[in-house]
């Protein structure tokens, strides 16, 4: 425990200030957690064979590309764009020419498919947090992120005795995910009604926080779904007590992905 709270101590000191500070201080810090996230893929045994070295710096252009795609001179973040996207398919390449099984089509589809989730995730990171009340919006993500995850477990620990998918993750429950959907949907709205102009209506920002919940939770089952099916119990240990980079962003990377589904669909209606 006393590891455990002394890495989120140190982690606070890091990370507390580049999202206060924005700009280039936070895209660089982003830039950096891509590379530690892209070294945690790489590490994963089991579900894919030896990537080649020049593979492996191919992969990390293009993770780092999507991470910094759509933006202008001034480092303003306009987005993710194809032309990052579409440069990911030249990880496919190689194992057309490999005859040794060293680096198969499922090697560079699992990779590929990492780097587009991961880079995806990160710019949007940049994307919401440079635009005006950038901060405070994603203050509200991370919120739902925190306080789903955190009356989820306390919860479970108390009354949980229905295993959602035990064969997943063994101590999360029904009752655990419930009180971790309405404790994750109620503070963040009434956060976002209060800390952020929007013209967006109480019933739109009630559904989509408690889609959002919901798809958080969704993303730890599948990060967790990765390290049962690789037999490990964290993705590294960089963080001692909390795991790893992948550990930490399981279920943000579902939620500010599909924050961003979620907006572009509610711009097509209004």
């Amino acid at each position: 425990m006393k590891q455990r709270v002394i890495s989120a101590i140190i982690a606070a000191i890091i990370v507390v200030p580049l999202f206060i500070l924005g700009g280039w201080t936070f895209n660089l810090g982003v830039v950096a957690l891509g590379a530690l996230a892209y070294l945690e893929i790489l590490k994963i045994k089991v579900s894919h064979n030896k990537i080649p070295n020049t593979v492996r710096i191919m992969g990390f252009l293009c993770l780092e590309l999507i991470i910094l795609s759509g933006f202008d001179i001034g480092f303003s973040s306009n987005g993710i764009s194809y032309l990052s996207l579409g440069t990911s398919i030249i990880l496919m390449i190689p194992a057309i020419f490999d005859d040794k099984e060293i680096y198969t089509t499922r090697d560079s589809l699992y990779l590929t498919g990492f780097i587009v989730t991961i880079g995806t995730f990160l710019n949007l990171l940049i994307t919401i947090r440079n635009q005006y009340n950038g901060l405070w919006l994603l203050l509200y993500l991370v919120l739902i992120a925190i306080l789903t995850d955190t009356f989820a477990y306390i919860i479970g620990m108390l009354i949980g005795k229905h295993k959602i998918i035990p064969s997943v993750s063994p101590k999360k429950s029904v009752e655990g995910c419930i009180a971790g959907t309405i404790m994750g949907t109620i503070i963040p709205v009434v956060y976002y009604q209060t800390a952020i102009p929007s013209n967006l209506n109480i019933v739109l920002v009630i559904i989509m926080t408690l889609i959002l919940s919901i798809l958080g939770q969704i993303g730890d089952l599948f990060f967790s779904k990765i390290k049962r099916e690789n037999k490990i119990k964290d993705f590294s240990n960089i963080m001692p007590g909390h795991g790893g980079i992948l550990d930490r962003l399981d279920s943000l990377t579902f939620i500010i992905i599909g924050y961003a589904v979620i907006v572009n669909l509610i711009n097509l209606m209004i």
